[in-house]
């Protein structure tokens, strides 16, 4: 995230005279550099002069809209900023808004309390003069109170950073679909033109002979440099290595991948999508080469899913510098043993390495779907941990998150005969209300697992996307939801507009 940046803005009027209007902007800039400081923030704060009409905050918040690097804005009313003076501006910010509630002062000074004192720290009902605006205008934001030397505010500001960050990805998105959506497929559909209305998320397809043009045109001594680092980052089957039986099938996945990477990074795309009914002259349908670039950062979305291909890509954006990592994943089957209810995610190949800290090993197993030669694979077991399963469908009038909090564990047992990487979890509250309750949202079959991004930051995402999230937690009961998709439902009607 290292060109992307927050901008502070400090409002106040020019009533209290220079004098004061020096203080303001002495405490607001230390007020930024104590945000800036916050380690999970994982963006740097750039302060703004003092605003003071409204001239000048509708120029600025313009120039916050047309600075591609400005990925959000954090405003505070020091003093009493009369907020007519922010609507013009407010009203064309198309940037995230998060509202600082602070002040500069930790404790009142009960002895030497005066006038002056109360007439420079006025956020107290400065804010409130703010919040009134933002409400009757109707703008979307984060409302953070407290004061930011405490680690709980800035655990909030940092996580509404990080969805800024994702919502910025989003709007730059250009994603690859190689092939189409697997036929008769429902959940893997959904409108196109919408989400780059909607997310700012570009999807369009290219043929799979296009990438094959790619990969056929990789130098032989950069196949041979993957093959060297596979060998150094993973154990590798004797029968892949130099003078096995199978090393052709490790030189072409290494082929998979170097000319993935390079279609991708000459088209500048963030994500992209492959298909096992729509190969081309592809001799296998890439399982290793996805997984490394899931990896690097890249979205992925199996059978031409590109609504996953985005979201794994926001995520990992939102989750860059914390520990845990980030994948492609599916539920795949159930272990129902009653009072020790687990799900087993897992793909066909598809399973980022991010979430384990094992050295998987690389591995080739025949796959029945594809019609293809035996693919390369990267084979591991996801580290236990506490996790959110996410995913984003297309519901016809709106897209919707579905979120699920989970428990990664250990399998029960060895899975010696599993060919691909997997993950364990338990759903809260229980896997059958969570199944439940999933089923009723209509979330789809392909999500995002993660262990780096919890629930706050996809919540500040989809209020940044104006985008309905429905959240199945702990206290989750399935007649509570059923309700909540209702008023949902009567909600985003209403807000469209007729």
């Amino acid at each position: 995230m290292t060109d992307r940046v927050l901008w502070f803005l400090t409002g106040s009027q020019s009533l209290y005279g220079e004098e004061t209007l020096h203080q303001v902007a002495v405490q607001s800039r230390e007020i930024a550099a104590l945000l800036d400081e916050t380690e999970d923030l994982a963006l740097p704060v750039v302060w703004k002069p003092v605003l003071t009409s409204s001239d000048a905050i509708r120029r600025l918040l313009l120039e916050a809209n047309a600075d591609d690097g400005c990925v959000g804005v954090v405003a505070w009313m020091h003093t009493f900023s009369p907020a007519k003076m922010w609507i013009s501006g407010l009203d064309v910010l198309a940037k995230p808004l998060l509202h600082l509630h602070t002040q500069h002062h930790v404790e009142i000074p009960w002895a030497t309390l005066d006038m002056d004192f109360m007439n420079l720290n006025q956020a107290a009902h400065g804010d409130r003069e703010f919040g009134f605006v933002q409400t009757r205008l109707g703008v979307a934001r984060k409302t953070v109170a407290g004061h930011v030397t405490d680690p709980g505010v800035r655990s909030r500001v940092a996580s509404w950073a990080r969805a800024a960050a994702g919502a910025a990805a989003l709007r730059t998105l250009r994603v690859a679909r190689f092939g189409d959506n697997m036929r008769d497929v429902a959940v893997t559909e959904g409108d196109k033109v919408e989400a780059e209305l909607r997310l700012g998320v570009s999807v369009n397809g290219y043929g799979v002979n296009d990438l094959v043009a790619v990969v056929d045109d990789v130098a032989e001594e950069d196949v041979t440099k993957l093959v060297a680092e596979y060998e150094d980052l993973y154990d590798v089957s004797p029968s892949l290595r130099a003078g096995g039986g199978r090393h052709d099938a490790l030189r072409y996945a290494a082929r998979l991948e170097a000319g993935l990477r390079a279609f991708l990074v000459q088209g500048g795309f963030g994500a992209f999508t492959t298909s096992f009914e729509d190969l081309g002259g592809l001799r296998q349908l890439p399982g290793l080469a996805v997984q490394r670039l899931m990896a690097e950062g890249y979205g992925f979305g199996a059978e031409g899913d590109w609504k996953t291909a985005a979201l794994v890509h926001a995520t990992k954006t939102m989750a860059e510098g914390r520990p845990g990592g980030t994948s492609f994943m599916e539920d795949y089957t159930y272990h129902l043993a009653p009072g020790n209810m687990k799900s087993l995610g897992a793909h066909m190949l598809e399973v980022c390495p991010s979430i384990t800290s094992q050295r998987p090993t690389v591995e080739v197993h025949p796959l029945s779907m594809g019609g293809r030669e035996d693919p390369v694979r990267l084979r591991f077991v996801a580290d236990p941990g506490t996790g959110l399963v996410v995913g984003l469908s297309d519901q016809g009038d709106r897209f919707r998150l579905t979120a699920n909090d989970v428990t990664l564990v250990e399998p029960d047992e060895p899975l010696p005969a599993l060919p691909v990487a997997c993950a364990v979890w338990q759903a809260q509250p229980s896997l059958t209300t969570a199944a439940e309750a999933w089923l009723m949202t209509g979330g789809p079959h392909h999500t995002v697992l993660t262990t780096a991004v919890g629930f706050e930051e996809f919540d500040d995402l989809a209020e940044i996307l104006r985008t309905e999230i429905v959240h199945i937690d702990a206290s989750t009961t399935t007649r509570a939801l059923r309700h909540e998709l209702r008023w949902n439902q009567a909600y985003y009607r209403l807000a469209a507009g007729f």
